[in-house]
């Protein structure tokens, strides 16, 4: 099974998802550090549609300006728009695999695509 992990090396709930990743047997894991290489919009809109939820479940407040820049009342184009341009916006990990798309905190909620 493919698996991609947008993911954040600074962040412990990611580092925790990737090691469940990584030791599930048959994965075949690709790792985006989505720092250096951000989401496009499109990617955004797309893992989101998969995953279930608006682009506002998927908004990281916590360490960023995102509040103070108004974001989180803004529209969906809105916070998508500025979640390409800064991804520092977005709450991580995200993970893609042929089983479904999940924002993974708590960690184990890997556990449901894989």
């Amino acid at each position: 099974m493919k698996a991609t992990i947008w993911h954040n090396p600074a962040c412990g709930t990611s580092r925790k998802t990737l090691a469940i990743l990584e030791e599930t047997p048959g994965v075949e894991l690709t790792v985006v550090e989505y720092l250096k290489n951000p989401y496009s919009a499109d990617k955004l809109r797309q893992l989101f549609r998969d995953a279930g939820i608006a682009a506002r479940d998927a908004l990281r407040l916590r360490g960023t300006d995102a509040e103070e820049r108004g974001l989180k009342d803004a529209s969906e184009d809105e916070i998508i728009a500025a979640m390409a341009a800064n991804p520092a916006y977005v709450e991580r990990p995200i993970v893609e695999t042929g089983k479904g798309v999940r924002l993974c905190r708590p960690q184990d909620v890997v556990r449901e695509i894989v």
